[in-house]
């Protein structure tokens, strides 16, 4: 069955649907930060879900404080043939940047921002996934990981599993942050205080981003032995 983010979007559905103006739009797509339109019936430009992907990825770059330059360099340095989940990823990247920003919002306004209608089984993968919690008749939600909770949505994996995925992750990320932890007090223990926040605070992206890339190639290795075994 196809979704609502399946369907093509004019400029003003996808102004809307990423919360930017048409004059935005128009902007990224002349900086080349966003790819042409497909032109449809009527000469009228047809955007996806790969430009709302980008589009979303941008803004978080911008709330992030970094600059239209800057933005272009991040940009250009990604690989061209990126899936939406994996500009999804990239957000989520950016998002862990920055303090926890859980917000509060109406089954409607998560609805409107998820793209799509959930029901209650979503609900509760995504709560599975700690992108949502329920509160009273609203729910708490990360934003930067809304949009790749969605995504992962219509992956076949059942609720336990999601579940026992969710604390073998947390499980093992939190060993590596304590090793990282100690290698960086042990690095900087003659610094003053706020010589260690700053370095921290410089670290932080770059640590976040790195294993990243390091749980990709790793899970590339065993999905590839694991193949191996079965063929």
């Amino acid at each position: 069955m196809t979704t609502e983010t399946e369907q093509p979007l004019t400029i003003d559905e996808l102004a809307a649907r990423a919360g930017v103006t048409v004059r935005t739009v128009r902007f990224y797509g002349t900086k080349g930060l966003l790819p042409p339109p497909v032109i449809g019936p009527r000469r009228v430009g047809q955007y996806g879900r790969e430009h709302l992907a980008r589009l979303e990825l941008i803004e978080e770059l911008q709330h992030r404080g970094m600059t239209l330059a800057a933005i272009e360099r991040y940009l250009a340095r990604l690989p061209p043939d990126l899936t939406v989940r994996d500009l999804a990823v990239q957000r989520a990247v950016v998002a862990s940047w920055a303090p926890e920003a859980v917000e509060t919002v109406s089954r409607a306004e998560l609805e409107r921002r998820a793209g799509r209608a959930l029901s209650e089984e979503d609900v509760e993968r995504l709560a599975a996934m700690s992108v949502v919690e329920r509160d009273g008749e609203a729910f708490r939600v990360d934003p930067g990981l809304l949009r790749l909770g969605v995504e992962l949505l219509d992956v076949p994996l059942s609720h336990e599993t999601l579940l026992a995925a969710r604390t073998a992750l947390i499980e093992h990320s939190r060993a590596a942050a304590r090793e990282l932890s100690r290698l960086l007090r042990d690095a900087v223990a003659e610094r003053d205080a706020r010589d260690v926040r700053s370095l921290s605070a410089r670290m932080h992206p770059l640590v976040v981003q790195a294993l990243l890339t390091t749980f990709q190639r790793s899970l590339r290795e065993e999905l590839r032995e694991w193949l191996d075994e079965e063929g």
